[in-house]
């Protein structure tokens, strides 16, 4: 069947076409995307704005008529922490729905990094044993851990690096201490939940997901996306230590330049990258190995088991 998968980020809504069969590996047929930035719409009161609404409006209408000429037999929307964070977000949302052939709901931050964790384990397989699963979004930090296809742990925290550089940033690049305050932050948050992750055990296979860590394991040498999804890349901690202070002093303009980063996120490199290296420090990671599928991949491999018959 051919199935579509509308993804309401952060940063960027995407909409993904594939064809997909239960049992089998979903065959990416059509992408569909813009950077509508919607967290930067949010108001001081966490509400979103009406031109982040109408700009999600006229991309839900466009998306639907794409899957449309794309011959899409079903279609599975979600949106995630910028959505899913505003004070309006499920106004807005019921909105969206309101007249179009479309159910979409935000999904929980539990939610998102149980569904990233299925795709990463179908993507490795048994043999990883017991996985960790780290995944930087723009708005929220997501970790899962576990022996099984479901976590024994799935957490969420509102460590996103595009939050971060917009809440705790003034300038580019951000003074020192603008740094240094970010980095204590980020490195509290996160030591409050590891004690919930190693009580079950250390991770057989440390995996991680998401633009930033593909961006960075990219700067850090790692294969160039057009090589395929099935070259192995991966990123240590010494390479995240290291670029996390490179960046600092970087202005977003220097950093589009690096090898694999976009204009559109590198502004919000440094912040992800001051993420990356607490978690691997936090969680004693010497290297993570990037798995090219994440939260799209495990809402379609969700969608393909309730699938009987």
């Amino acid at each position: 069947m051919r199935l579509g998968v509308l993804d309401v980020g952060s940063n960027t809504v995407h909409l993904l076409v594939v064809d997909a069969h239960r049992g089998a590996r979903p065959l990416p047929a059509y992408s569909h995307k813009a950077e509508l930035r919607l967290a930067a719409h949010l108001d001081e009161a966490d509400r979103l704005s009406e031109e982040g609404e109408a700009l999600l409006r006229d991309f839900v209408d466009e998306a639907l008529r794409v899957a449309e000429d794309k011959g899409v037999e079903d279609l599975v929307a979600f949106a995630t922490s910028a959505v899913r964070d505003a004070a309006n977000g499920e106004e807005v949302l019921a909105r969206v729905r309101a007249g179009r052939e479309i159910d979409i709901r935000a999904l929980s931050g539990e939610e998102e990094a149980r569904l990233t964790f299925l795709a990463v384990r179908r993507w490795f397989g048994w043999s990883s044993g017991r996985l960790l699963v780290v995944d930087i979004g723009g708005g929220s930090l997501e970790i899962a851990s576990g022996i099984d296809e479901e976590p024994d742990v799935a957490i969420s925290l509102p460590l996103g690096a595009g939050r971060l550089t917009r809440d705790r940033f003034t300038a580019d690049p951000p003074p020192a201490e603008e740094i240094r305050e970010l980095r204590r932050h980020v490195r509290a948050e996160i030591a409050r939940r590891v004690g919930d992750v190693a009580r079950y055990g250390p991770a057989d296979h440390a995996v991680a997901t998401s633009k930033t860590f593909k961006q960075l394991a990219r700067i850090a040498g790692a294969a160039p996306s057009a090589e395929g999804p099935y070259q192995r890349r991966a990123l240590s901690d010494a390479d995240v230590t290291d670029w996390a202070e490179k960046l600092a002093p970087m202005p977003a303009a220097e950093r589009a330049e690096l090898p694999g980063v976009s204009e559109s996120r590198a502004e919000q490199l440094l912040a992800g990258a001051i993420v990356a290296d607490a978690a691997m420090d936090l969680f004693g990671l010497a290297e993570l190995e990037i798995c090219p599928w994440a939260l799209r991949e495990g809402v379609i491999l969700r969608r393909l088991d309730m699938i009987t018959g």
